[in-house]
This record gives structure tokens, C-alpha cells and sequence, in this order.
């Protein structure tokens, strides 16, 4: 456990190139489960000769890596929750994300869990056991930090085995392709949006029953941040819905018995705020254009389903990797251009 920048800084030193190039293999723990505000609790790093796990809750300065990580190939598994926690530490993502689960994918691997994976090239099964652990706590058990270390150990010798497999099949550019996509969606998403109340689900209601989810999430989160819990322990998206649906209909909530009488009190303090509140400031419904659906538009998805399928039967893939039904969608429509949302792989697959 690497707890210092010091003990940071010497150990990336010490990590040899690959190649000229800077490669690691990264993966993270964050604390979403047990906290309100959720923390990036733990980095698994491995550079090949040696894996390690970087405590960021110790180590007040992570700038060794922030600079390591700048000009280095990085792989993950399933990267974009990583890459996510990533950028939210240091305000930017490394230059090359390489993701052995989008590899696996593009060769036509079904089951494509890391621990899948890891039986599949390795014939090693790894344990699970500690996928809702608390990482924030410490110190960290044993099998804890077997199960961390696992996530990196074997990925960068697997990164190298897909990568000869996606050659022989030619489809390397197409990975990377992939994975560039995907870094860039990552890079390009804002995590700073005032509409989170917004659920799913939240489209169905109409303009009160707005007002008042968003008085209920407002007062869910600060219930949760008060008890340094997540949200969903205060109360589910689903419990929000049902409650607005029975504001909405003028009726009571009879809320759950466990519930202490000053939650409860902030409760009823934030429904009278929403009773006070002018129609004026109710939160507006977000208007989308209706896509017109006649035969000719089912007719051209249809054909286009049934090509992109035909594809990924010959490649033995899954077909929403050519073209996901939503984008097949859109482009039946004419609502996009084919070089809008679909790579140049994809394009040259379906010749468009």
C-alpha cells in the first residue's frame, strides 16, 4: 500500500517503459454504497513487473500520477466508471484508454466480465466476494486487497493476448478506434448538471408533479448528506415517483415507519415550502420532437436491423457494436447523418 507521496513518487520512478511508451494497467474503488459524497478510496496500479494499491485517502498529493498518467497508454476493464473517477480527481483523462472489455467484445467473447475474462485466458477463477466492501474503511483486510489487486494484475498480459487476436482478425483499428470513442465521451460529459433531479421516470409527470419531485430529491439529498449515507438509503428514485403520483392526485404519503420524527418534520417543512411556491417557478417539461413512426419509417428500420444483424451473425458479434437500435433509429428517421453517430468502422461495415 503506497500511503505518501513520497513513497508515490519513488515507486513511479521506479515503473519501467514498455516499448519507450509508459503502459499501466488502473482500477479504482470509490465508496458510492456507504457514503453521501461519493470518494475515490482506492487506486490499483500495476505496471507490469509489480502491482501496488495507491491510498488516496492518505496521500494529500496524487501529482506523481496526475504527470505519470499524462503521457501513458492506460488499460482498464469496463473503463468508463474509472475513467470517470479519473477525471474528477485530476481534471483530465490519459491519452489512450484502452478497455479489455470493449477488446473482448469486437472478437465475439460472450461472457465478458473481468472474471470471465480472466478464466478465459488464464484459467483462473477469482473471487468476489468483496464487490460491496466499504474501501473507505481501514485498514484494508486481506481479502480485500487480494480482491483489489486482482482487477489489475492480469489485465495488462490479457490486453496484450486480445490485441494479437484482434489483429489476426483485423480488427485492431476498430478497438481503437472504440476506445477512443469511448474516452472522449467520458471527457466530454458534464457532472455539473442542476436538472440531477430529473429520474427516470420523471418525463411522465406533469408540471406539479415536477415541483414536487424536486422538492422531494432536494430534500432526500440533504437528508443523506446530514447522515453521510447515500441517497437511496433516505428513500429510492421509485419512492419519490410513487409520492409525487400521490401529491399529484391530492392524497396522503404515509411514509415508512422507520423514519425518525425530525426527518419527518423536514419532510412536512418541504412540502409546505412547495405549497408556498408560485406556479411561475414550478420546474418546466423538457419537449422532445416526436419522431413521426409511419410503415415507410418501420419498414427502413427493419432493413437496416436486419443488415446490421446479418453482419454480426457473419463477424460472430453482437450487433448493437455495429449499430445500437437508438442510432439505427435516428438515422431511419434522418434525424442524424451516418458520420454523426456511428465510427468509420461502422460505416465501412454497413457502406454508408
Amino acid at each position: 500500500m503506497i500511503s505518501s507521496t513520497a513513497q508515490l513518487d519513488q515507486f513511479l520512478g521506479s515503473c519501467k517503459n514498455i516499448a519507450g511508451q509508459r503502459v499501466c494497467a488502473i482500477d479504482t474503488e470509490a465508496d458510492s454504497l456507504h457514503r453521501h459524497k461519493e470518494s475515490l478510496c482506492l487506486i490499483q496500479f500495476s505496471a507490469g513487473a509489480e502491482s501496488v494499491l495507491i491510498d488516496p485517502l492518505a496521500i494529500e498529493d496524487l501529482s506523481p500520477l496526475a504527470t505519470y498518467l499524462r503521457d501513458a497508454t492506460v488499460w482498464m476493464h469496463g473503463a468508463d466508471y474509472d475513467m470517470t473517477m479519473l477525471k474528477r480527481e485530476f481534471g483530465e483523462l490519459p491519452p489512450v484508454v484502452y478497455d479489455t472489455q470493449i477488446g473482448a467484445r469486437l472478437l465475439g467473447v460472450k461472457q465478458f466480465g473481468l472474471g470471465n475474462l480472466v478464466e478465459h485466458y488464464f484459467d483462473v477463477v477469482l473471487l468476489k466476494s468483496s464487490q460491496k466492501a466499504d474501501w473507505g474503511m481501514r485498514p484494508l483486510s486481506e481479502k480485500m486487497i487480494d480482491y483489489a489487486l486482482n482487477d489489475v494484475v492480469y489485465l495488462l498480459e490479457m490486453g496484450n493476448k486480445i490485441i494479437a487476436d484482434l489483429k489476426t482478425k483485423g480488427r485492431y483499428e476498430w478497438f481503437t478506434e472504440s476506445c477512443e470513442a469511448a474516452r472522449d465521451k467520458v471527457s466530454a460529459r458534464d457532472d455539473s448538471r442542476d436538472d440531477q433531479w430529473r429520474i427516470s421516470g420523471s418525463g411522465k409527470l406533469e408540471l406539479y408533479g415536477l415541483a414536487c419531485l424536486r422538492a422531494l430529491w432536494h430534500w432526500r439529498d440533504k437528508e443523506a448528506e446530514t447522515w453521510d449515507r447515500p441517497s437511496f438509503m433516505v428513500a429510492t428514485n421509485r419512492d419519490l415517483l410513487e409520492w409525487c403520483a400521490l401529491m399529484a392526485d391530492g392524497k396522503n404519503i404515509d411514509l415508512p415507519r422507520h423514519f425518525r420524527s425530525d426527518r419527518i418534520k423536514r419532510f412536512k417543512e418541504a412540502l409546505a415550502e412547495l405549497k408556498a411556491l408560485p406556479k411561475s417557478e414550478w420546474p418546466v417539461r423538457i419537449v422532445t420532437k416526436r419522431r413521426k413512426r409511419d410503415r415507410e419509417f418501420d419498414q427502413r428500420v427493419d432493413a437496416m436491423i436486419a443488415r446490421r444483424n446479418q453482419l454480426a451473425s457473419e463477424l460472430d458479434i453482437d450487433g448493437s457494436l455495429i449499430a445500437s437500435r437508438s442510432v439505427i433509429e435516428s438515422l431511419a428517421a434522418n434525424e442524424v447523418q451516418p458520420t454523426d453517430v456511428l465510427m468509420k468502422w461502422q460505416l465501412a461495415l454497413l457502406e454508408m
